[in-house]
């Protein structure tokens, strides 16, 4: 969306920035009688933080399952806020949103489930405790029944990056970028088709070649590019 970002209360006058408070009440005196002074922006991002402290209080007293609630709803929250546009620049994709969204698809999983295995929980607290800093277990760690979930969750987090680079493009034209960021919209609908279930190696190449269309944006490079095209080359059929 396009927003008026600077903002001036009509009560008291104060001015201050949406980009910052997320809000059009007035800091000073609570009024939501303002007003834009600036020109519309395009602006999707949001000020959330990521919140996991009610899980981890969790761990040592509570089942498995009420420790996956709690971590699927602060995750659930924070990917659903977040956006890659602020005030009109373009953001990468972070590896703290990346993990959330594994966070949020396992923990809903798990919360889910009758009968949680040892290794499914260990992964689970696992991303529980990497996902503040965007750490996530490697690949070759997933269990066998979480493996659908790394995929669907990579293609999930492709869905919502790409929505704004589309955004972004609108306003800052490039056919490059556009072409292959076709091509990585093909491969993430084909992942998810398949309900995820590609290996765990294949859904961090369809994000990372999401994230290189965003490094060639921001930075205007060219080699980004080439990376997001080298990525996708391990997603064809066949190989």
């Amino acid at each position: 969306m396009r927003i008026r970002g600077e903002r001036e209360c009509q009560n008291c006058g104060r001015r201050w920035t949406y980009y910052e408070t997320g809000s059009v009440e007035c800091p000073d005196c609570g009024s939501l009688r303002s007003v834009g002074v600036d020109e519309r922006t395009r602006h999707t991002a949001s000020p959330v933080s990521l919140d996991l402290r009610h899980a981890r209080a969790a761990v040592d007293s509570e089942p498995i399952g009420t420790v996956a609630t709690r971590a699927a709803e602060s995750a659930s929250e924070f990917v659903r806020r977040h956006g890659f546009i602020d005030a009109g620049k373009l953001q990468p994709l972070s590896e703290q949103f990346v993990a959330t969204m594994e966070l949020k698809h396992v923990g809903r999983a798990i919360a889910r489930s009758m009968d949680v295995s040892e290794a499914e929980q260990r992964y689970l607290l696992a991303l529980l405790d990497g996902a503040q800093s965007g750490t996530r277990p490697d690949p070759s760690s997933v269990p066998d029944s979480l493996i659908p979930l790394r995929g669907l969750a990579a293609a999930a987090t492709v869905a919502d990056y790409r929505r704004d680079l589309r955004q972004y493009l609108e306003d800052e034209p490039d056919d490059q970028a556009r072409t292959v960021l076709g091509s990585v919209e093909d491969h993430r609908a084909r992942v998810a088709a398949l309900d995820g279930d590609i290996p765990p190696e294949r859904a961090e190449a369809l994000i990372e070649a999401a994230r290189a269309v965003g490094t060639y944006l921001i930075e205007d490079d060219p080699d980004a590019l080439d990376r997001a095209r080298d990525r996708l080359t391990e997603l064809d059929p066949g190989r």
